[in-house]
């Protein structure tokens, strides 16, 4: 997730959702996000969709 120069979503908000999920353990033992799953990245993604959808009703 972190390979792409125009990254949008800031570190702390996927390392956020990713413990929200669970996975943040993958990612602090690998140092970084290679070893997470396209499923789990789309989840994050996801997530943080509806965290701005939220943010924006309000």
């Amino acid at each position: 997730m972190s390979g792409n120069k125009h990254n949008i979503m800031s570190e702390n908000l996927k390392e956020e959702i990713a413990k929200e999920l669970g996975v943040y353990e993958v990612v602090k033992r690998d140092g970084g996000w290679g070893n997470v799953s396209s499923q789990t990245c789309g989840n994050i993604v996801s997530k943080a969709i509806e965290i701005a959808n939220r943010s924006v009703e309000k």
